[in-house]
């Protein structure tokens, strides 16, 4: 018994020795050693290490992976003079650990620096453009991806520098203006909106007044050609109307005359007509002392053939007309 307590106050000892003089290193991580505060060995990759026990060296830890710093909005001055309020976010990891241990310490120092960079460097690029370079409902005149990649470039060449951290990108999230300038821009993005919609009212009235032109000129040619046609057809018709009555007048001039008068009689006589005439008018002859017998005694001796229809009585040429 007296020989086993001191080996296991032994092992106690080495093992403890063995436990501060042993560390690992996250794939996730950055590792640097340092002998009595001073930073003599910076380990990138990951795996078991070894260091002299605490208190004489100690390891300090930093998280390699990407960072994103999202800042307060500041506001800025463009080329003309506009106040706009800018909403930021950065993307960044530690490049060196030596020197972001000397310079920054901890992450919360570094956002605070990176904060002050990258605030100077957007209101510098603002300064070189106008709004409308920003705020533009034309795309081709926003220049704000090419103004972003100038200030993400300047931000990265002097961090790495400086600060010992590489900046990745920086980019606008947001784009407010302060109340005393959203009316003035809202009256120049209404002005502009304007213009567009009597470019684009002048442009339709145009070319509705082309169609419209051409729709005419189609329209009287189709009006024209269908004149032309209805013409040729009603001459048409009207010779055959005539060579119609001409073999129904050379058939039987006294029936025909008997057939005509008998549809005067049916357009002009109904229970509403009140005729004032003549006893010897020739419409009301058939009514007065036309013989029936007369008929069949026309039907044998045919009347000559004239070219055209024979002359009607007035009320005849009426009924004919209608």
């Amino acid at each position: 018994m007296k020989r086993i307590i001191p080996i296991a106050m032994l092992l106690v000892v080495v093992l403890t020795v063995l436990s501060t003089a042993c560390f690992t290193v996250d794939e996730t991580q950055f590792a640097i050693v340092t002998t009595f505060g001073k930073p003599v060995r910076t380990i990138t990759t990951p795996g078991l290490n070894f260091k002299w026990p605490s208190p004489v060296q100690s390891v300090l830890r930093f998280d390699k992976r990407v960072q994103i710093f999202d800042p307060r909005p500041n506001e800025n001055f463009t080329l003309d003079r506009k106040n706009l309020v800018i909403d930021t976010f950065a993307c960044w990891r530690i490049a060196k650990p030596e020197i972001f241990l000397k310079k920054m310490g901890t992450i919360a120092g570094a956002e605070n620096n990176l904060a002050a960079l990258v605030s100077s460097q957007i209101s510098s690029e603002l300064g070189k453009h106008e709004l409308s370079d920003i705020l533009s409902i034309d795309p081709e005149k926003v220049q704000l991806d090419e103004m972003m990649n100038t200030v993400t470039q300047a931000c990265r060449t002097a961090a790495r520098q400086d600060y010992g951290i590489e900046v990745i990108d920086v980019r606008i999230k947001r784009i407010n203006l302060p109340d005393e300038n959203k009316e003035s821009v809202y009256k120049r993005m209404r002005a502009e909106r304007d213009q567009k919609a009597k470019e684009y009212r002048a442009t339709g009235k145009e070319q509705a007044m082309s169609i419209q032109a051409k729709t005419d000129l189609e329209k009287r040619s189709i009006l024209s050609e269908a004149y032309k046609k209805a013409q040729q057809i009603k001459g048409e018709g009207d010779a055959e109307a005539v060579r119609i009555y001409n073999e129904a007048y050379n058939k039987d001039k006294r029936f025909y005359e008997f057939m005509r008068t008998l549809e005067s009689y049916k357009k002009i006589l109904t229970n509403d007509t009140t005729l004032v005439m003549s006893a010897d008018t020739n419409l009301l002859k058939m009514l007065s002392n036309f013989e029936p017998d007369e008929i069949a005694k026309t039907k044998s001796t045919p009347a000559p053939a004239p070219l055209i229809s024979p002359a009607a009585t007035p009320a005849e040429e009426k009924t004919h007309d209608e």
